[in-house]
């Protein structure tokens, strides 16, 4: 089965993700302008845009563990998702900037008295180096550096979760299922070492 999802994806071009990215946002519009998006359109749609974003983020996050525990190889799609979700956040953010707030001076006071735009818009500044970077020019230039720069997704991931979370006051199942669905990836990315090379204190080989 493994065999059989690696060679079906193997030729799936990574480009496809850069089509189909926008059929989701056309998707929404559509509601909007149809009235499928309730009483309160713009806010739903902001709401639709951060959770998709979320979605792909922990999509990016879940490539690594699939491979390593499943044989499932999808790091070729990596890039292109995380460039989408980046779209999606960036589209998230606009329409919370200019359909639904618009006031600048409204705009700073929520971001810094509203603790879960502030964590919002934190994990926003975070993925903006990602995104910049996510090219084949970065990656040689920055060499080694490229990979720790990119651990950056990790505090993205939970911050864009807990924003989440406290966006929707009270106790609420579905923010926390993405919570901690983002903290169990996480967890799942730490590498295991064996137990003699944790014990052996630094300088004590040879």
């Amino acid at each position: 089965m493994v065999d059989w999802i690696n060679s079906a994806t193997r030729r799936v071009p990574p480009w496809l993700i850069y089509i189909v990215a926008p059929l989701p946002v056309a998707w929404f519009l559509y509601l909007g302008f149809t009235g499928g998006l309730g009483v309160e359109p713009i806010r739903e749609l902001e709401h639709r845009l951060g959770e998709l974003a979320l979605q792909v983020l922990l999509a990016v996050l879940a490539i690594t563990p699939l491979r390593r525990y499943a044989g499932v190889n999808l790091l070729r799609f990596r890039r292109a998702l995380g460039l989408v979700c980046f779209f999606y956040v960036a589209l998230h953010l606009l329409v919370w900037l200019v359909l639904d707030v618009q006031i600048p001076a409204q705009i700073w006071a929520d971001i810094v008295k509203r603790p879960y735009i502030t964590i919002g818009m934190l994990a926003f500044v975070l993925m903006i180096p990602l995104a910049l970077t996510s090219n084949n020019l970065s990656v040689r230039r920055l060499g080694r550096n490229w990979r720790k720069l990119h651990t950056l997704t990790y505090p993205a991931v939970l911050l864009g979760a807990l924003h989440f979370v406290l966006l929707r006051k009270g106790f609420q199942i579905e923010p926390l299922l993405y919570l901690g669905g983002a903290v169990l990836l996480l967890a799942l990315r730490v590498k295991r070492r064996s137990p003699g090379r944790i014990a052996t204190p630094r300088g004590a080989r040879g």
